[in-house]
């Protein structure tokens, strides 16, 4: 289950450090509101045994705003949304957003407007194109690679298939990136994160393309990296 926030700025400006920083916090309060265990989980090990953290998020995106140099402009029409492939997740995440009036984002508060499910996707020939809103991170020996790097889609095929493993699903998949945006580094809380935007075509079982859906493409996606449009 996937779901939209709507939200307005209070400030015309978010500090680039805090377009992805904050998204991790926001995600494991509003999960901790509802079940301290999943929470707890989610943080100190991963899901179910594995690394990997099946929730995803965007950053925030707002629509009538100008581009500003060296700035992340914000308005009063905002969107973010979130989701996991996991129902006792997405129901922690859905069920404490009905109760919040804002979203903490860093140094910006967002007034919460309302909240949308997003449409049912149907992934039943077995093949989706996903488009990014924010930059994939996919890492070969420790090193952040972006499409036409090499092992970039070798990477990311691997990582699709973790995934899968964790979820329980059908593993066999083929990736082939159609496109991508300007390389791009988010400096965070712990470090930096380098990226693109990219367009990928993936084959694959339904399943696991409707929990892709749900998730997102590569690395941190609990940072709102790899959200899918």
């Amino acid at each position: 289950m996937r779901f939209r926030v709507d939200v307005a700025a209070s400030k015309p400006v978010l500090p680039w450090h805090e377009v992805h920083g904050p998204a991790r916090a926001v995600i494991y309060d509003l999960i901790e509101s509802q079940d301290a265990a999943v929470a707890e989980e989610l943080h100190d090990v991963g899901w179910q045994g594995g690394s990997l953290r099946p929730v995803g998020v965007s950053p925030p995106l707002f629509s009538g705003t100008r581009r500003l140099p060296g700035a992340y402009s914000a308005s009063s029409d905002g969107v973010i949304s979130m989701g996991s492939p996991v129902p006792r997740i997405a129901a922690c995440l859905l069920a404490a957003m009905a109760g919040r009036g804002e979203i903490r984002w860093g140094s910006v508060t967002l007034s919460v407007k309302g909240v949308q499910l997003d449409g049912v996707t149907d992934h039943a020939d077995g093949f989706a194109v996903f488009e990014t809103v924010s930059p994939v991170l996919v890492k070969h020996e420790d090193l952040y690679l972006v499409p036409g790097d090499a092992h970039f889609q070798e990477r990311l095929t691997h990582n699709l298939r973790h995934k899968a493993d964790v979820l329980g699903l059908p593993n066999e998949v083929e990736v082939e990136v159609e496109d991508s945006g300007p390389r791009r580094r988010f400096d965070m809380p712990k470090g930096f994160r380098i990226g693109a935007t990219a367009r990928v075509r993936v084959a694959g079982a339904p399943q696991l393309l409707d929990a892709l859906y749900e998730w997102g493409l590569g690395l941190s996606t609990v940072e709102g990296f790899g959200w899918i449009r």
